[in-house]
């Protein structure tokens, strides 16, 4: 692989699920990844699982970064995390806002990612690399696409060491994104998301929830191979690999890959641009 790669896991939540990523994770550490992140559940709910699974990649031989969100949250409890993630040897986090559970008021000392970037940075110095996330089709919560360039230019000031993206399958919003980003004085390093295609439905499903764009060729690409997995797996393939090589060609810093818990789509692709 000509550039850095990191990986997406998300906590499973039976025993069974446990012992598939780790088979998953041994497979993919064969790539070489920078590190591994590990998903953060609204308000905190998997906590205790992104912590074990973080724990478990640290003891593998591989750097381990944690997401870590703050709705919901408090300083002293923030404190306490930081504490037991700097003891477990956690180097790298990655600080959202995160979403509420649902049912929840807007509880907490924390508003924003850079409200918990800036609390992280007066904490702890430089003990953690901390990565923010970027939206290059605009976050779907923002009032607009400058009042969304804005936040992530706050959230670099406050102490971000690089950003890692929503998913997207349109390079020119990448570069434009990192274009205006520069005109804001942002120079952190802007690292692309990229997600396999390897189910019609289940991508639609997540990209309708995030705000993340699916253009219309695939989608109706997507729609037209019916249940053919196959047909959808190899055509997932062919865009996301082609995606990968205009960003590479581009001057992407490194590409980090949603796994959905998953190796093969993530191999595959990290094998054809080797």
């Amino acid at each position: 692989m000509k550039l850095p790669v990191s990986f997406e896991f998300f906590p499973p939540k039976t025993p069974e699920g446990a012992d598939k990523l780790r088979a998953v994770r041994q497979q993919l550490y064969a790539l070489k990844p920078e590190f591994c992140s590990v998903t953060y559940g609204a308000g905190g709910s998997t906590q205790e699982g992104t912590f074990a699974t973080v724990n478990e990649i640290i003891a593998e031989g591989v750097a381990a970064a944690s997401h870590f969100s703050c709705i919901g949250a408090t300083k002293d409890s923030v404190r306490s995390q930081l504490v037991t993630l700097k003891g477990m040897g956690v180097k790298r986090l990655v600080a959202l806002r995160g979403d509420l559970p649902s049912g929840y008021g807007a509880g907490g000392e924390f508003h924003y990612a850079s409200d918990l970037v800036a609390f992280i940075r007066a904490e702890t110095g430089d003990d953690f690399a901390i990565e923010v996330a970027a939206y290059p089709e605009v976050h779907p919560q923002a009032k607009s696409p400058e009042a969304d360039l804005q936040a992530f230019a706050t959230k670099v000031k406050a102490g971000a060491n690089s950003s890692i993206t929503q998913y997207f399958y349109n390079s020119d919003a990448y570069f434009r994104f990192v274009d205006d980003a520069h005109k804001l004085g942002v120079d952190v390093p802007v690292v692309p998301g990229i997600m396999p295609i390897t189910s019609s439905s289940q991508l639609l499903r997540f990209s309708d929830a995030c705000g993340a764009e699916i253009p219309r060729w695939i989608r109706l690409r997507l729609q037209a191979y019916g249940d053919d997995v196959a047909s959808i797996k190899a055509f997932g393939l062919e865009v996301v690999s082609g995606l990968c090589e205009r960003l590479i060609a581009g001057g992407a810093p490194s590409l980090h890959f949603y796994t959905m818990n998953q190796s093969a789509a993530t191999s595959a692709l990290v094998q054809r641009l080797a």
